[in-house]
């Protein structure tokens, strides 16, 4: 099993949140949802929450409504590494037969100069994954990676986002950084054509892309950092947050456009083992706060 991170993808669906978790962790080893439960009197109703894991990575979904769409602005790397695994030249084309089944190719499952196996696919629910024969001889890496395409306004700024986050976050380092050469135009020599880096035990991809995209980082993938103190979510909450208009319930949005959720782990252990009453006590303490107050919620939980 892999380490628990602490930074997790949060998805954001209309009303599918469960039925694709149990489709994604049919597709890989080590994958299960691991919790399903709602959340009531939400702006957007009745909001399905599902907690699962693929290939020991975290993911937490929500049926909440068609106020945001996937794009391929963030996607899913998924290595399949024979080094770690003997039947990852069969399983990759396993894994990319069931999600091209009702998606796109976004590039074909083929030979590419950079890797044996490669494909981009949009599945049926509009995620995005990058399936890739990783080199067994090449730096490990886990199963899953999200992976951000800097495009649009913030093409070119990959490096000094990975630059930020890692000055933001303990723990964090760089990994593999490779760079456009000349003749790639439109995109820039010297621009990242991939670079990964660690936060928190969380491997993160990074690119630009200068080519002409219709989309842009928005809230339908944000990434969750659990904080057990109020410190901590005052210090997360301060470095990243840089759209005041993004602040609600936790959520912010950084100076690149990409979605966080600033959230307690207490907040966790109170919707997993309270009553129906201090959940909705909780939920409606929560729905007007923008950063979350820990004590405030608290309260919520424990009053009469």
């Amino acid at each position: 099993m892999t380490t628990q991170p602490n930074i997790t993808p949060h998805l954001w669906f209309d009303k599918e949140a469960v039925e694709a978790a149990q489709f994604y962790t049919s597709l890989l080893p080590d994958s299960q949802v691991t919790n399903i439960s709602t959340i009531k009197d939400t702006p957007s109703g009745d909001c399905d929450i599902v907690s699962f894991t693929l290939a020991g990575q975290p993911f937490m979904g929500i049926s909440a409504g068609p106020l945001f769409k996937f794009n391929p602005s963030i996607s899913f790397m998924v290595n399949f590494d024979p080094a770690q695994d003997p039947e990852a030249s069969t399983r990759i084309d396993t894994v990319w037969a069931k999600l091209i089944e009702g998606g796109t190719a976004l590039m074909p499952l083929d030979k590419y100069p950079f890797s044996e196996r490669y494909g981009w696919v949009q599945d049926k629910y509009g995620l995005t994954w990058q399936l890739i024969l990783t080199n067994p001889a090449g730096e490990k890496r886990p199963v899953i990676i999200p992976a951000l395409l800097f495009v649009g306004d913030v093409c070119g700024k990959a490096e000094a986002a990975a630059d930020y986050y890692i000055s933001v976050f303990k723990d964090a380092q760089r990994g593999t950084i490779a760079r456009y050469p000349a003749g790639m135009e439109p995109d820039k020599e010297g621009a990242i054509m991939f670079s990964d880096f660690q936060l928190l035990d969380q491997w993160f991809v990074a690119m630009d892309s200068a080519r002409e995209h219709n989309f842009a980082f928005n809230e339908a993938i944000s990434l969750i950092v659990k904080c057990d103190t109020q410190a901590e979510i005052d210090y997360y909450w301060e470095k990243l947050s840089a759209v005041p208009e993004a602040e609600q319930c936790g959520w912010c949005k950084d100076k690149f456009g990409v979605s966080w959720q600033i959230t307690p782990t207490a907040m966790d252990e109170m919707m997993a083992k309270g009553s129906p009453e201090q959940i909705a006590r909780v939920t409606q303490a929560f729905l007007p706060m923008k950063k979350f107050d820990i004590a405030a919620l608290q309260r919520a939980y424990d009053s009469a």
